[in-house]
């Protein structure tokens, strides 16, 4: 086995589209969930949104790409509104299968034929990149050094996703030392008694939707630069991934969700990389290709042991959470 080329394309994810676009999500959630205690499992509908709508927006209707994430944004809200009027009032379970339907019928809409004019339906869509990259600040060339070495494009997209998910971070940091988290922590806790004292229990829940949508759809984006918006991403499996990424790092805390999209992603990408090696040489019994699918296995119960052991997360303080007082 190669351990150093293992460890090359491990590291690489740390500073990875994909890890800061999961990184936005999970901070997102951890606004709906961590400190709203709203079960939301619908992160993947605000990702996809966000991507469609920055797409769509510069390849259907031409517009600049700085205009095209206030449209993902304006997406975000909407969907958040459509979404939490009529289920804000459900308890927790019921509000977990409506928000994981909505989900799916966000990205069953994007792969049907009928708006295949605007979303390419199942094919997804491409060539929207123009306009970001001309907006890039760095000199055509080469960065970095060791498995970091990017490109002026790669590392546009990176340094432009780190910059949003610092933004979000510290929105969330500010919201949540403010009266509006410190209500918004006491509906968590229990929305009856904040009820009582005049609060508006719907109103602080909405907002708190709208916030972590709007945090979901710019991950989306983040996810989208690089390369293509795809619908098969989007399913329920992204939304429980963001999940673990939000509980392996505290979901009332708001660093958390940024530590452990990071510790999430590289320890997926090592085992991508580590378990088909090991097959190859036959430290496992099965193909390669059995082995890489082992990782999922195991990265299910390592959710279940922290779940079961640490429900507060790496970073979270247990009495910060409802469910495990």
């Amino acid at each position: 086995m190669d351990w150093g080329q293992i460890f090359n394309s491990t590291a690489g994810w740390l500073f990875s589209p994909t890890t800061i676009a999961y990184a936005l999500a999970a901070t997102g959630l951890a606004v709906h969930f961590g400190y709203a205690g709203l079960l939301n499992f619908g992160m993947a509908g605000f990702m996809a949104i966000g991507a469609y709508g920055y797409a769509i927006s510069i390849l259907t209707f031409g517009l600049p790409w700085w205009a095209a994430m206030f449209v993902s944004i304006l997406g975000a809200v909407v969907f958040a509104l459509i979404l939490g009027i009529p289920t804000l009032r459900l308890r927790a379970d019921y509000l977990a299968i409506v928000t994981i339907a909505a989900a799916e019928i966000v990205r069953l809409l994007f792969t049907t034929q009928v708006f295949d004019e605007y979303t390419n339906s199942a094919d997804g869509l491409s060539g929207y990149h123009q306009g970001f990259r001309d907006a890039n600040p760095f000199p055509e060339g080469t960065y970095g050094f060791g498995p970091w070495t990017y490109n002026q494009n790669e590392l546009w997209v990176r340094v432009f996703g780190v910059i949003l998910l610092a933004i979000a971070v510290l929105a969330v940091w500010l919201l949540m030392r403010s009266p509006w988290g410190r209500v918004l922590k006491g509906i968590r806790e229990d929305e009856d008694a904040v009820r009582a004292l005049g609060k508006n229990v719907f109103s602080f829940k909405m907002q708190a939707l709208i916030i972590g949508g709007i945090m979901g759809a710019l991950g989306g984006v983040v996810f989208a630069l690089p390369s293509a918006v795809v619908p098969a991403t989007y399913t329920t499996s992204l939304t429980f991934f963001i999940w673990t990424i939000l509980l392996l790092g505290g979901a009332a805390t708001v660093f958390g969700p940024a530590l452990g999209a990071l510790i999430f992603w590289v320890i997926m990408a090592f085992l991508d990389n580590v378990l088909p090696a090991m097959a190859a040489v036959g430290w496992l019994p099965m193909t390669p290709i059995q082995a890489g699918t082992l990782r999922f296995i195991l990265v299910g119960v390592a959710l279940m042991l922290l779940v079961a052991f640490r429900p507060q997360g790496i970073l979270g303080n247990k009495r910060e959470l409802t469910f495990v007082k």
